[in-house]
């Protein structure tokens, strides 16, 4: 039995299977929030800590336990699922009757929600940006902008993956929750800006990664309804799955009496608060894989005592094996953006058109940021435009206390911040590293991330090109064409977004001149750690990885 470890990295939606009872001799369709029979409350497991750790049947053992539900998990476990009894533990709930996370109209509402009940859970990192972790089954695929496209295949190859079966695990997420977008005019206007300046070829619509200007995959509909990596259990075997939610991991339980840890089970709790302990089989080759993210995973490594010793020592955390690099070598795509306004009505749109340069720069917009009339309640955080907080709150009053008595005094005020888009530029492959630490052992609290946006040179030299990039394109003359408005000047469009304070960091508001100080001043995340639009790749190696350990345990009879 052994670990396995895969760090990866924003009206209600119908259930497509609804369960038949017969109730007074007649049939009646009973409605199923969670989707799929094999999904269920953490409290539904038999074992409690109020007792020794015994269990019944059905909650006995398993051949895998995956922790984390999210966009790798569940296309991991759908695929284990077909040869082996799995067992998939999510913290947070279903995405399927959020209303939140199914509607690209509320994407930013999703982001914004500091409820417990949230879909994400807001940090902020210590280099002062704003940012969340998702905490729903489906994981990021339930609150990020839907764009896919598949991985360069130069990456696939100095990963050292089999690009016959990579090609054959896309497809296999694609036919199920990937879609065409329908363009907007703005996100037109951009394509056609894009070309205008020198982003050239326009390789039309496709998932594939190329140099030029190009339409991508997305995971909303044309109805404008999210389709999430939940989705993906759907190929599991139900009898050989089950997927409990609100079920939070505390730690990972070892055997330390051999020469090396071996891995038995989890600990975890449920939504009422009690302890459970689910086990591994004997079977030769049973695992517990690891499949948190970024941030989760080294957070429950830590927390199950594999990590920097000094870190472990730090919190009285009992040591089951050091390793030093747990935790080390953060990164995120540092994204900036330009605030554009236009007079023209403005339609909701997330990334669809995206011009991408051979130096790694990615120029992509979003626009649309009303709210709908359908809207629900909901508790606005320190990331929502809708409650004017970068505007009335300067950053170095928003103490935790003052953005929360903020949003309750504002809870419900909707309406348009800014009629506009956000045009922004990423970086692909930053060069800046940082770092990860538990601030306590509650594996409710986020831990601290430091990331070191533009802390390496060079990371730095492509955000000013990346900038000067984007001023070319909401100054052409496709662009200022379409938004009606009076041409602005570079100067006073980075002004604009500078005294947006869209993060912590210090500004340095009268220097709009300098295009590096603008990087540093304005950046903010696009929830892509450790990658560059990579959830197409996540939720594909979910399935490749899923696969490839069945060839290995099974041989020809594995079946897939």
């Amino acid at each position: 039995m052994a670990l396995k470890l895969f760090l990866f990295a924003l009206l209600l939606c119908l259930p497509t299977s609804l369960s038949s009872t017969a109730s007074k001799g007649k049939e009646k369709l009973k409605f199923n929030p969670y989707r799929y029979t094999f999904i269920d409350k953490a409290s539904s497991f038999s074992s409690s800590s109020s007792s020794s750790f015994s269990s019944n049947r059905r909650d006995s053992s398993y051949d895998y336990i995956v922790i984390g539900g999210g966009t790798a998990g569940c296309p991991l476990a759908a695929t284990l699922s077909r040869n082996f009894s799995v067992l998939v533990l999510e913290r947070g709930g279903v995405p399927f009757t959020n209303a939140n996370v199914s509607f690209l109209r509320n994407f930013h509402i999703g982001l914004a929600d500091t409820s417990a009940s949230s879909a994400s859970q807001p940090f902020v990192s210590t280099d002062g940006v704003y940012n969340a972790r998702a905490r729903v089954l489906g994981g990021g695929s339930c609150i990020n902008a839907g764009f896919y496209s598949r991985a360069d295949p130069a990456f696939v190859k100095r990963a050292g993956w089999d690009p016959k079966l990579v090609n054959e695990s896309y497809p296999w997420v694609e036919r199920e929750i990937v879609h065409q977008p329908k363009l907007t005019l703005w996100q037109k206007a951009l394509r056609d800006s894009l070309l205008e300046v020198g982003v050239r070829p326009f390789n039309g619509f496709t998932y594939d990664h190329v140099s030029g200007t190009k339409i991508g995959g997305t995971i909303f509909d044309r109805f404008g309804r999210r389709h999430t990596a939940a989705e993906l259990l759907g190929y599991a075997n139900p009898q050989k799955l089950r997927v409990l939610i609100y079920a939070t991991v505390q730690k990972i339980v070892f055997d330390t009496s051999g020469p090396m840890p071996r891995v038995t089970g989890v600990i975890f709790k449920d939504e009422k608060g009690n302890q459970h302990q689910a086990l591994l089989s004997n079977r030769k080759g049973s695992e517990v894989i690891l499949s948190s993210g970024a941030m989760g995973s080294p957070q429950m490594l830590m927390l199950s005592g594999i990590g920097p010793k000094k870190e472990l020592q730090r919190l009285k955390i009992p040591l089951v094996l050091e390793n030093e690099h747990v935790g080390k070598g953060m990164a995120d795509n540092p994204m900036n953006t330009i605030l554009v306004p236009s007079k023209q009505p403005i339609e909701q749109s997330l990334i669809q058109t995206v011009g991408i340069t051979k130096m790694g720069v990615y120029v992509e917009a979003s626009t649309g940021f009303g709210q709908s009339p359908e809207s629900i309640y909901t508790h606005y955080g320190i990331m929502s435009d809708k409650n004017e907080l970068f505007s009335t709150i300067p950053a170095k009053e928003r103490r935790p206390e003052a953005t929360q008595a903020y949003v309750t005094r504002n809870k419900y005020q909707l309406h348009e911040a800014f009629n506009g888009s956000f045009i922004l530029e990423k970086l692909a492959y930053p060069i800046s590293r940082g770092h990860l630490s538990l601030v306590n052992t509650n594996v409710d609290d986020n831990p601290s991330v430091t990331f070191n946006y533009f802390s390496h040179p060079k990371d730095l030299q492509r955000c000013v090109e990346a900038i000067r990039l984007v001023a070319k394109v909401v100054t052409s003359k496709r662009f200022v064409n379409y938004t009606q408005c009076e041409k602005q000047n570079v100067h006073e469009m980075l002004s604009g977004s500078v005294k947006a304070n869209i993060n912590l960091r210090p500004k340095q508001v009268n220097d709009t001149k300098s295009m590096a100080q603008f990087c540093k001043d304005t950046v903010v995340t696009i929830w892509h750690y450790h990658g560059t639009n990579p959830q197409a790749t996540v939720m594909m190696m979910g399935r490749y990885m899923g696969v490839k350990i069945l060839r290995e345990r099974l041989g020809n009879k594995a079946g897939v």
